[in-house]
């Protein structure tokens, strides 16, 4: 999709070289793929203790 959105100069030039990205648009789409992950997880946070687990983890575990 393409779209025209204005950046903050100082804020791309420190991601750029954070990252070691080479482009702006890899920079923009690196963050919004941390985004979703963050959002994701923090979706998963909000069912601890939610949720019921029948099951043995000792005998699931394989590095015994």
């Amino acid at each position: 999709m393409r779209t025209n959105i204005v950046i903050n100069d100082a804020l791309m030039n420190l991601a750029l070289k954070t990252t070691g990205l080479r482009t702006k648009k890899e920079v923009v789409e690196e963050a919004l793929k941390l985004l979703l992950k963050v959002k994701k997880q923090s979706q998963l946070k909000s069912l601890r203790g939610k949720l019921h687990w029948e099951g043995n983890i000792d005998k699931m575990r394989t590095n015994k």
